[in-house]
């Protein structure tokens, strides 16, 4: 891309103020793109040097920027497919499923070039937030954001976005206790909401608590989209679940899973249970990452969530309501093609980016899901 058209895709971004994926509302005016971008309808940028890439964002660099389970965080050209480390964490311990997830940048990145991550550390096994500044193609001055939130070799979330109010919202996992999820004594199995610099927010529903909602079980996936909130879950045996996270809602886990039905409608009426706009049903699909999708570069994605699942190895399209509220329809792509899909992001420019949750891992560009 010419120099210029850099210069104003920056702008366009600091003119309404986001950075990345997963928080924003509309495309920004966007310059001409590249005309030597590679051809493909479907085309793998990166298939190697990477292992199991757990979390990947579009940043105002026109890099993906990309974190892998084993500690490292990097920026990858989706033009080339070059890859630029930036850290690997000193402290991270990655048992079982636990390692470095979630990442988020701030949303005036240009002038303040904070980047948020999230992952395993010590025995006992923790889990923390850690705020990162990007300077000189590097990532130095670590701040823990939170920390001593309970991990385990499963269960631990976890996504981090960060909302047009400005604050940070961070999903945790049961962390292999699932009574947790039900007590706002632990900060397992919950979305959390903090200002960014780690303090309490005094609206949040309980004093002194970054509690945000509660009753949840592995929470991978989370993008706010026109002042709505959506997350991804992972279900026991059934009903994964895709959910609208609303202030003090409980989401039902272990006591719910899915719709409230049965022996279940009891709990559902004395506890504010908040049901899915989607679930699997009497399956489970191992729902990760997540995004929102609204270009015109595939139209009959227009208005959609898009995720992605671990064991199903499938994207999902979901046609969501005028108003976001509900899931209209869906489609399934891309089955068992590429293996465990772990994220999905969205470029500007309508192309959609997905990784594997494989060692080597990949990362795939779409711009055209029917070929």
């Amino acid at each position: 891309m010419k120099p210029l058209a850099i210069s104003t895709f920056f702008l366009c971004l600091l003119g309404i103020g986001l950075a990345c994926k997963k928080s924003s509302n509309n495309n920004p005016p966007l310059p001409e793109e590249d005309p030597d971008w590679p051809a493909g309808k479907v085309r793998v940028v990166l298939d190697n040097g990477i292992s199991r890439p757990w979390e990947i964002l579009w940043g105002p660099d026109n890099h993906i920027w990309m974190t892998e389970r084993g500690g490292k965080i990097s920026r990858v050209d989706p033009k080339t497919g070059e890859l630029n480390p930036l850290l690997t964490l000193p402290d991270i311990v990655a048992n079982g499923e636990g390692g470095l997830l979630g990442m988020v940048l701030h949303p005036d990145f240009a002038q303040t070039p904070h980047v948020f991550v999230v992952y395993n550390y010590g025995n006992p096994y923790k889990e923390k937030v850690v705020r990162y500044t990007y300077q000189n193609g590097a990532l130095s001055q670590p701040t823990v954001i939170i920390g001593n939130i309970p991990a385990a070799g499963i269960h631990n979330g976890s996504r981090l976005v960060i909302g047009p109010d400005r604050k940070l919202y961070y999903t945790t996992g049961d962390a292999s206790t699932a009574s947790n999820a039900q007590t706002d004594a632990s900060l397992s199995g919950k979305v959390l909401r903090l200002n960014l610099d780690g303090s309490i927010p005094g609206d949040n529903p309980v004093a002194g608590s970054p509690v945000w909602s509660r009753g949840h079980r592995n929470p991978q996936g989370l993008v706010y989209v026109n002042n709505i909130l959506y997350a991804s879950e992972h279900g026991a045996g059934v009903e994964d679940e895709v959910n609208i996270i609303e202030k003090n809602r409980n989401y039902g886990w272990p006591d719910v899973e899915g719709p409230c039905n049965g022996g279940e409608v009891n709990f559902c009426n004395a506890n504010n249970i908040k049901q899915p706009i989607w679930s699997t049903g009497n399956g489970t699909f191992a729902l990760s990452g997540l995004d929102y999708y609204n270009h015109d570069r595939i139209p009959q994605w227009k208005h959609s969530l898009i995720l992605v699942s671990l064991k199903n190895a499938t994207l999902y399209q979901l046609k969501l309501s005028a108003d976001g509220q509900t899931v209209s329809g869906s489609k399934n792509y891309f089955v068992n093609r590429f293996g465990r899909l772990r994220d999905v992001c969205v470029s500007p420019y309508g192309r959609v980016y997905i990784c594997t949750d494989t060692s080597p891992g990949k990362i795939i560009e779409v711009s055209d899901p029917e070929s």
